[in-house]
């Protein structure tokens, strides 16, 4: 099929046998009323045609509504609209480990515990089953949990070091800024060699992570290690410190693949419906990101 803007007779193949049915045509003939009636017809044409055109110029260009296919802008909205269900159960997290205070002298850690637990669990439940069907309500529930665990931490971190959560969170803000500047401007890429060194450093993160719950959960380690491994000092630098700054990296760059990701989806034509998965994956990174940078802070504060 031609290029619509091409329907106008002036761009057609003309038949010699015939007069010539546009305005100005070589060969027509004014005053003939047959070449006169063509003409009208034609200016009518033309008239409705332009008109068209003028409507499609006008009108805004195809969203991933029309199109339901994904794109950036839509899955940037869809992880704003799990960052504002993120913030509103930050607050309830907040409020209730706050509230025990006053009678028993300690954080309520119950909003800590059930956010990280069911969180973790419909994580696992989005990442398995979104390869076949992508089910926002559960990923809408994980960022309800998300958000139990983030307010519950960050008002149990609060209360023992104040001011804490503001500098956590500023920082957290400063890495995702600076990450997506430097992957929007094509500064930094996701690499297939990088990729592979930071997958298995996260599994072996994630090995150490395990170990050091069980140690302190077993009471191995000895009384006063408020982060278990994390508090064991190598050169006299907290082994968490060293640890942190590792992982804010792994975790940076994990935003990275994530970004990359989102793109090719959008390269690729992928159903709008996935861009929720974006909007998870970005969520899950972003709040790791903050947990350990807010751990980094602690150990900082709790060491002077």
């Amino acid at each position: 099929m031609s290029n619509f803007a091409f329907n106008n007779p002036a761009f057609q193949k003309q038949d010699p046998r015939n007069v010539a049915t546009y305005p100005g045509a070589p060969g027509a003939v004014p005053g003939v009323q047959g070449a006169q009636t063509a003409s009208f017809q034609h200016a009518a044409m033309d008239a409705a045609a332009n008109a068209q055109l003028e409507g499609m110029y006008a009108a805004p260009p195809a969203g991933a509504i029309e199109t339901d296919r994904m794109t950036v802008e839509d899955t940037v909205w869809k992880t704003a609209g799990l960052f504002g269900v993120l913030l509103v159960t930050a607050i309830v997290g907040w409020v209730w480990t706050l509230s025990s205070i006053p009678t028993t002298g300690q954080p309520n850690m119950m909003p800590w515990i059930l956010g990280a637990l069911g969180g973790f669990i419909l994580a696992m439940v989005v990442t398995f089953t979104s390869r076949k069907k992508v089910r926002p309500a559960l990923i809408f529930g994980y960022a309800a949990l998300e958000g139990l665990f983030v307010g519950g931490i960050s008002a149990y971190f609060e209360a023992i070091w104040p001011g804490i959560v503001m500098q956590a969170t500023l920082a957290t803000v400063a890495v995702v800024g600076v990450t997506l500047a430097l992957f929007a401007s094509g500064k930094i890429r996701a690499s297939a060699k990088m990729t592979k060194i930071v997958m298995i450093a996260m599994l072996g993160y994630l090995v150490f992570s395990v170990l050091n719950l069980i140690l302190m959960w077993t009471n191995v380690l000895p009384a006063g290690s408020a982060f278990g491994l994390y508090s064991t000092k190598v050169a006299g630098i907290p082994l968490g410190l060293i640890i942190g700054m590792l992982v804010v990296f792994m975790a940076a760059y994990s935003l990275v693949m994530d970004f990359d990701q989102i793109q090719q989806g959008v390269r690729n034509g992928a159903p709008r419906q996935f861009g929720w998965v974006g909007a998870f994956g970005i969520m899950v990174t972003v709040v790791w990101l903050y947990v350990e940078i807010l751990r980094i802070i602690a150990i900082l504060r709790g060491s002077d």
